[in-house]
């Protein structure tokens, strides 16, 4: 059989809609498969690209990241402290309106005792 441009096909034209529908579902398919894995190596290249200048770090930068988190540590304690303080002010309060009421009563004790020499000395 030879075949040339006037060779002849006889087929019916809902198998050449059916095999032309496939082509182009099959070319369809691929470009969205081959456009999909670009958009993928894409963003895996710029994800790279971006750790890479993230972990770039000069020594300024180090340094001042080691003196963040020191003076951080610091603050932490600075509170820590600053809350205890704040619990000693209160009791220190307290303790003082206890001693000025056991002052009262040492004064009041003094008096008794000393009316109470007093009448045993016959100092009416």
């Amino acid at each position: 059989m030879k075949v040339s441009d006037s060779t002849t096909l006889s087929l019916p034209i809902r198998n050449l809609l059916g095999l032309i529908f496939l082509i182009c579902t099959g070319l369809f398919a691929y470009f969205n498969i081959v456009e999909r894995l670009n958009n993928l190596e894409t963003a895996d290249k710029l994800q790279q690209q971006d750790l890479l200048e993230a972990s770039k770090q000069l020594p300024v930068d180090q340094e001042q990241f080691m003196l963040l988190e020191h003076i951080a540590t610091q603050v932490e304690k600075l509170e820590k402290t600053q809350e205890q303080n704040m619990t000693n002010k209160v009791n220190i309060e307290r303790l003082q309106l206890d001693v000025e009421r056991l002052r009262i009563d040492v004064e009041k004790l003094k008096d008794s005792v000393r009316a109470n020499i007093g009448k045993l000395n016959g100092d009416h």
